[in-house]
């Protein structure tokens, strides 16, 4: 919905014999801006009055003339009234504006000299006469994109050849930029004549439509376990595996809708074949959407625990790392989330130590991106210095983990992640003294920081002290005043206090 402007085109004013008031109808209709012929006050003809609330609940999305809109809602309005000032809004909006106790007028914030508010039919009338038209359109249009759909539906069940591959072509654009067709293509039968289309012997023109046309809609369970045939799983691999960007997109995301959910036999899907095709996919950094894509069914795939030694068989693990800097936040954490995963599995943990940049790159990882990727990047690091300790944990010290982790428990994250963090700090110090470890981490300008700031909060500690004890011996000194010899002693005292304090302030 737009936001309101007032008006202030004029005085074009339309009186009605019920004392309501359209305010700048010139604005109203010019142009057409109630979508009738010419451009004037034309009714729709409908015969029974359409209800405005439905309406007004089905046309959300669409553009309503500023004149329309309440002021206080943003709403369009169905009971508009007009005050004495001439402003016009919703009545139940302005009733309560009322209520709250105030007298003016809320757009312009006059005084009210009379709160009478008048029904503005004019308005009222034009409003649903703008809605009506849209709505009747809006159906109409409906109709015709679900007649179209229904009718390109019996043509592919007759024509064959490039015929077959322009009719799904029709049909997929219905689908994709109508809603509406989707349901109309479900309730037709239209997914299983679709499926029933591929096939061994199905070419990839045809191969590529049909599974555009399948990804949009919103396939039951027989639909799907009619789609996890291996036959149909095959080709729609070998179309992932040389189709153009846009079709590789569509069967990634055809393929992790048939194995999301439990008991959806993803290790009857999931084949070599198909990894490959995905990490080329991933790897393909000119396409973002492709990127995206690949890492979301990979992650499905590796939530199975039996595929997880397969995804590390085809090399997955050092594409995915080099990959970690360029990613997007998104991309990121699903990569993040599929390499936590692999190093769970021997094999993976393996291939992370392998790879020469898995600790610089997710090292660098650690608090400059989200919670979720600090903690990701914590459980890699953490199972891959554990398998390799001595080799390990000299890289992670290089590579600047230390000062790191010291950022993760100086911060306000969850606690778990302070934990693993001082965990996994323990764990690289061991090989190391102290003093080594600090000087391996850089950390002496840090520890010399902290030093200077702790001496100075003892400074000023002992410097209060020697203030109260100054105060406590002048007021001994004064109840005890029989000798010279006690005030020579309480000033000497002061005097090396004095100097003592003197000495550490200049330190």
């Amino acid at each position: 919905m737009p936001m309101y402007q007032p008006n202030s085109h004029g005085n074009v004013k339309l009186d009605m014999g019920s004392g309501g008031q359209v305010l700048d109808l010139q604005t109203t209709v010019k142009g057409g801006i109630l979508g009738c012929v010419g451009g004037g006050l034309v009714c729709t003809g409908v015969k029974e009055k359409l209800d405005l609330r439905k309406m007004v609940g089905e046309l959300e999305s669409i553009q309503v003339p500023s004149v329309f809109i309440c002021p206080i809602s943003l709403d369009p309005m169905q009971e508009p009234v007009t005050l004495c000032t001439g402003q016009t809004y919703e009545r139940s909006n302005i009733l309560k504006w009322f209520s709250l106790g105030h007298c003016t007028c809320p757009t312009t914030m006059q005084e009210l000299w009379d709160d009478t508010v008048t029904p503005n039919r004019t308005l009222q009338q034009l409003i649903h006469s703008w809605f009506s038209s849209k709505y009747l359109a809006m159906k109409k249009r409906s109709e015709d994109v679900l007649g179209k759909a229904v009718e390109l539906l019996d043509s592919l069940k007759k024509v064959k050849g490039q015929a077959r591959v322009q009719t799904l072509k029709q049909l997929r654009h219905v689908v994709v930029a109508h809603s509406m067709a989707k349901k109309t293509v479900m309730d037709k039968g239209g997914a299983a004549l679709v499926s029933s289309l591929l096939g061994p012997f199905t070419t990839h023109a045809v191969g590529s439509e049909a599974i555009g046309i399948l990804v949009n809609l919103e396939l039951d369970l027989p639909s799907k376990a009619n789609l996890r045939q291996p036959a149909k799983i095959s080709l729609i691999v070998d179309v992932l595996n040389e189709g153009s960007i846009e079709t590789k997109i569509n069967c990634t995301k055809l393929i992790e809708m048939l194995i999301e959910g439990k008991d959806s036999g993803s290790e009857n899907v999931s084949s070599l074949s198909l990894l490959a095709g995905l990490l080329r996919l991933v790897k393909d950094k000119r396409h973002p959407n492709g990127v995206l894509a690949g890492l979301g069914l990979l992650n499905t795939i590796c939530s199975d625990e039996s595929l997880r030694g397969s995804v590390v068989s085809i090399g997955a693990v050092p594409p995915l790392v080099e990959l970690l800097p360029s990613l997007n936040n998104e991309c990121l954490e699903l990569a993040l989330h599929i390499l936590e995963v692999l190093s769970t599995v021997p094999e993976g943990r393996l291939a992370l130590k392998d790879c020469a940049n898995t600790i610089p790159n997710v090292v660098k990882l650690l608090m400059s991106k989200s919670e979720s990727c600090t903690q990701l990047a914590l459980s890699i690091l953490w199972a891959v210095c554990k398998l390799a300790l001595e080799e390990c944990a000299a890289l992670a010290v290089e590579a600047g983990l230390a000062a790191k982790l010291l950022l993760v428990i100086q911060s306000g994250c969850n606690p778990v992640l302070k934990q693993r963090s001082v965990e996994l700090l323990k764990l690289c110090s061991l090989n190391y003294t102290a003093t080594i470890f600090i000087s391996k981490c850089k950390l002496t300008r840090t520890i010399q920081l902290i030093t200077v700031s702790v001496s100075w909060w003892c400074y000023q500690k002992f410097s209060e002290m020697c203030s109260r004890v100054r105060l406590l011996l002048n007021s001994a000194a004064l109840v005890c005043q029989t000798g010279l010899r006690w005030v020579v002693d309480l000033r000497l005292f002061q005097s090396s206090t004095d100097v003592y304090s003197m000495s550490l302030a200049e330190r």
